[in-house]
Order: C-alpha cells, then sequence, then structure tokens
C-alpha cells in the first residue's frame, strides 16, 4: 500500500555543503519518527546514502545532484519524503524537482535562495504547501 511517486529533476546544491545537508536531513526524519533511525546511516552519510527518504534514486555529479525513479526501492510518498525535500532548502542554490504520482497528479519543489516553493497539488495528501493542508483538486492555472 501506498502512494507510488516518480520524481525527477536538478539542484545545485554544492558537493561542500552536502555533509551539512544530509545532517538536516537527518534531523528532520528524526522528528518524524516511525521507520527513521538515525544509526541507520552514517554520520558522515551523503544525500546519496539518504535518496530513500526522498523517494528517489540520487546521483552527484559535481555541484549538482540529480532526481531519477526509485527503481530498487519502494517509492511510496510519506511526510518523511516532504521532510527530505523542505531539510535541503537551505543549501540549493536553485533548480527544480517535479514529482509525478501514480494517479498523474503532479507536483514539483522549486528552490531559489535558500527557500523551496511548492507548484501544483500534492497527489499523496492533497496539499499545495509542504505539509500544508488538504485542499480539493485546484484549478488547473494554480501555480
Amino acid at each position: 500500500m501506498g502512494y507510488t511517486v516518480s520524481p525527477s529533476g536538478r539542484l545545485h546544491l554544492p558537493e561542500s555543503e552536502d555533509a551539512a545537508a544530509a545532517i538536516a536531513v537527518q534531523a528532520a526524519l528524526a522528528e518524524r519518527g516511525d521507520w527513521y533511525g538515525p544509526d541507520g546511516f552514517p554520520s558522515d552519510g551523503t544525500l546519496v546514502d539518504l535518496a530513500e527518504a526522498a523517494r528517489a534514486s540520487i546521483v552527484r555529479d559535481a555541484d549538482w545532484i540529480e532526481f531519477g525513479h526509485d527503481d530498487e526501492g519502494d517509492p511510496k510518498w510519506s511526510d518523511r519524503a516532504t521532510a527530505f525535500y523542505v531539510a535541503i532548502a537551505p543549501f540549493v542554490r536553485e533548480g527544480t524537482v517535479e514529482i509525478e504520482g501514480e494517479d498523474g497528479a503532479r507536483w514539483s519543489y522549486t528552490y531559489a535562495d535558500g527557500q523551496v516553493t511548492q507548484r501544483g497539488w500534492n497527489g499523496w495528501d492533497g496539499s499545495v504547501e509542504p505539509f500544508g493542508d488538504y485542499v480539493e483538486h485546484p484549478a488547473p492555472d494554480h501555480p
């Protein structure tokens, strides 16, 4: 059970900031509880090591990280996936990650100036902003 997603996109997140971003992700995941335990990942872990939390496959290409579908894992969306994308915001210079849900819903996270903005309607929780409340599916012209 769950809501299968397929992420794609590319973010400019300098390699020199990867360790700090990974620590921020681990802290955000620990706040969410459930399956995540910080002992399950090395203290010097990278965002690539934490890709499962993003429900993605992540490849580092110098100062960029590229997101793709997680063919090997169980890419089901949850609050922990949202926490991953929010936690990396202060470290990302620019870029967008697009998410497509199993039912065709599409939303994205656009990063600029250490902030993240959700565009579109999250098909898993029905929100139009990270950790937002459920809203009826918005009109197609909603950002």
